[in-house]
């Protein structure tokens, strides 16, 4: 059992299992934590890179369409780190990430189609908020 004090004053009590029953609780704690990371890892995997999409059967192949996926989302989320410039803590959201780089190629299309003034539209101050447009408050 972990204890925790809240900013409220109230103490919080945090009961985490497991079969080994020497092991510290601050271990368990972190088990939990990076368990919880890997099921962020496979929900988006599944839920925007095609994890479980492949209709191949032969094992080079499905691992070639697993490790593709999972790339796609690590190359997703790298992009993402590198252009985190707030001092805020980095929070990755792969709806917020793919909404954004939509909103970027529809406006890149909108430029290219009605032959409108990209430095114009690509220097205004509203870009950024015109670009998270229906992404996901972090």
């Amino acid at each position: 059992m972990i204890s925790e004090l809240q900013p409220n004053g109230k103490s919080k009590n945090i009961l985490l299992f497991s079969t080994d029953i020497a092991l510290p609780a601050e271990q368990i704690l972190e088990y939990y934590q990076a368990r919880f990371q890997i099921e962020f890892i496979f929900r988006d995997g599944k839920q925007f890179t095609g994890l479980s999409d492949c209709q191949c059967r032969g094992s080079q192949r499905l691992d070639f369409h697993f490790n593709s996926s999972l790339l796609a989302l690590n190359l997703a989320k790298y992009e993402a780190y590198n252009r985190h410039s707030s001092p805020a803590p980095f929070v990755f959201s792969m709806a917020s990430y793919k909404r954004l780089e939509f909103n970027r190629h529809l406006l890149y299309t909108f430029i290219n189609k009605l032959d409108l003034d990209p430095n114009l539209i690509l220097n205004h101050p509203n870009l950024s908020s015109v670009l998270s447009y229906g992404t996901l408050a972090a």
